[in-house]
């Protein structure tokens, strides 16, 4: 599904939103546990979450009906030309299927237009993140490499990207 849920808002997170994305993030069964706190991290960058924020991050958030219920954060690579990474995107897990994340993919997509020439997004090789990877690729990305084992035992990283 693409296009925006209807009673869908998007707008920039703050630290005020920091509690609502670990809810989220930690109820998204596809993450392990040692990768809760690397998003947390990077939430914390973007939104100046104890430090000032880090203007190489940039975020957005869907509310549904006034309730924050997606995130996504994405940013330039470092040392790259118009290469942009998109780091983190979460929809809770009750709100899932709706398009939410096609909504957040999309505004990034809109907010790094003439800024970007090309959008990677790594994920998982799993077999539970099938629909993960069918997402990326139902939206124009495809997937420009895979290395085997990477995050563990068949466990690959596989690198999505659109030229933009």
């Amino acid at each position: 599904m693409s296009g925006t849920t209807v009673g869908t808002v998007i707008r920039p997170l703050t630290g005020a939103d920091r509690t609502r994305v670990e809810a989220m993030t930690r109820a998204t069964p596809l993450f392990r546990p040692e990768e809760i706190p690397v998003a947390l991290d990077v939430f914390n960058a973007a939104t100046g979450v104890g430090r000032p924020a880090d203007p190489d991050y940039e975020t957005a958030g869907a509310l549904v009906d006034g309730v924050l219920t997606g995130w996504i954060c994405w940013g330039p690579t470092p040392c790259t030309q118009g290469t942009f990474d998109l780091y983190w995107i979460v929809v809770d897990p009750a709100s899932q299927g709706q398009g939410i994340g096609g909504t957040l993919v999309e505004e990034m997509e809109r907010r790094v237009a003439g800024r970007a020439r090309l959008i990677v997004v790594e994920t998982a090789g799993r077999p539970d993140y099938e629909p993960t990877r069918e997402f990326y690729a139902r939206r124009g990305y495809q997937v420009a490499s895979r290395i085997a084992d990477y995050y563990g035992p068949e466990d690959d990283l596989v690198v999505f990207v659109k030229r933009v």
